[in-house]
């Protein structure tokens, strides 16, 4: 493999840990960025679950005193049971709704165009839920109910359509249903875990034919360049979102979902249609 591999894998997996957390849809940009790159052959479908796969792991690292707490206290603990059960309730919509669409919707929903689009509509979405007035009355996560991580639920479920943001689907769907932003977000990373580990063993069962000793080190420098990024993006925008809004994200996915519309319309782009 020459030096322009391991650069493509380098930018890919950057772009990952950058967005996999943020409204923006982490999928959506990897679709976007892997087509502009040239890089969406079949062994980049497991490069890009491995990638994802750092995201995640970036993300129990960060919350490694929590999760170990919850872990060792699931048996005597009830605090510890009822976070367990939580996940639980909120990851079941999109693994039932997953296994019965997932591959349909990689077959049909996949491509650039199809990407942009959903970025705009989110964007705009995300404009009109930011107009609303909020009166959270959820200010932690040790204060939700399983009505509430399951309506959370069925809004990550909305993300299986790439474009749309997991992130961003979880956290909205968590002002809407009363949480304060710093404790939707908590909510959305911790629902990350099981709902990406699960989605990462799926799918890299069903590519394992994929799988090839020579890729490991361009998968290799992806997956670390996807964990420092995301270790570093978890941080800042747990920061961020305390104290402002998501319109600067919404006014990004509308003007890069209208460049890439644009750069197709008028033939400046060859993006991939299916």
């Amino acid at each position: 493999m020459d030096l322009s591999h391991y650069l493509v894998a380098l930018i890919l997996g950057i772009i990952e840990g950058l967005t996999e957390f943020l409204p923006i849809s982490s999928t959506g940009h990897l679709i976007i960025f892997g087509d502009l790159l040239g890089y969406n052959d079949e062994a980049s479908k497991v490069f890009k679950i491995v990638i994802q796969f750092a995201a995640i792991l970036a993300v129990c690292w960060d919350y490694r005193e929590r999760l170990v707490r919850v872990a060792t206290g699931v048996v005597n603990n009830p605090g510890a049971r009822r976070f367990v059960g939580l996940l639980i309730v909120g990851f079941l919509p999109a693994a039932v709704l997953g296994v019965m669409f997932h591959s349909k919707i990689k077959e049909l929903l996949f491509n650039p165009l199809t990407v942009a689009t959903a970025l705009i509509i989110g964007g705009f979405v995300i404009l009109w839920l930011e107009k609303r007035s909020y009166h959270p009355h959820i200010n932690a996560v040790e204060e939700m109910r399983w009505p509430d991580a399951l309506k959370i639920g069925f809004a990550q479920a909305l993300a299986m359509i790439p474009g749309t943001s997991r992130s961003g689907a979880t956290i909205m769907g968590g002002l809407v249903f009363g949480l304060s932003r710093k404790t939707a977000a908590e909510f959305s990373f911790f629902l990350a875990i099981p709902t990406m580990f699960a989605a990462t063993v799926y799918d890299l069962y069903k590519a394992r034919d994929l799988l090839h000793a020579s890729d490991l080190p361009v998968f290799a420098v992806g997956f670390v360049a996807s964990f420092v990024a995301a270790m570093w993006a978890v941080k800042t925008f747990i920061r961020f979102v305390s104290n402002h809004t998501f319109i600067a994200f919404a006014w990004y996915r509308i003007v890069f979902g209208l460049i890439v519309l644009a750069t197709w319309k008028f033939g400046l782009v060859a993006w991939s249609e299916a």
